[in-house]
């Protein structure tokens, strides 16, 4: 199989968001950074591309200008097994950014980051359908997902 790479297009800060992300998750490394050179076409000298790692998954850093900017259209979703977690995530990467509902947020960057217990699949999947009903209408009203709130409609 070929090896993909999530490429990130930044206007200029590639290196800054490469730093916070890899100061977030475990097992997450900056492996090298590229420069513009003389041929340009932003100043020589300036960084051009950041290679990384998030858990061992490999991703690129481009700064390419301010031609092109994210969406929610693309987002990466981070599985988590505690509330401990979630509340990590959540409070490191919304940090100048903003809350979405139901478990999504932007970073300030505005890259769309989804932080999701593993528990939500779960409780969303039980075979009974009122159960699930309550949780979905639980998650709704939400923005940082609680386990234990989601647990509580499953029970009610």
């Amino acid at each position: 199989m070929h090896e993909i790479t999530p490429c990130l297009w930044f206007d200029t800060e590639g290196e800054e968001a490469a730093k916070l992300y890899t100061s977030v998750f475990p097992n997450s490394r900056i492996v090298d950074v590229a420069r513009y050179g003389k041929a340009g076409p932003r100043p020589e000298g300036t960084v051009m591309t950041v290679g990384f790692e998030l858990g061992g998954q490999k991703f690129l850093a481009l700064n390419g200008g301010p031609e092109f900017t994210f969406s929610e259209a693309i987002s990466f979703q981070v599985s988590c097994k505690t509330q401990d977690e979630v509340d990590a995530f959540w409070t490191k990467l919304s940090e100048g950014g903003d809350e979405g509902p139901c478990g999504w947020l932007k970073d300030k960057y505005g890259v769309s980051w989804q932080i999701i217990p593993t528990a939500l699949p779960e409780l969303l999947g039980d075979p009974d359908p009122e159960r699930s009903q309550r949780v979905m209408e639980a998650m709704l009203k939400m923005k940082k997902i609680d386990i234990a709130a989601l647990e509580r409609a499953a029970a009610a």
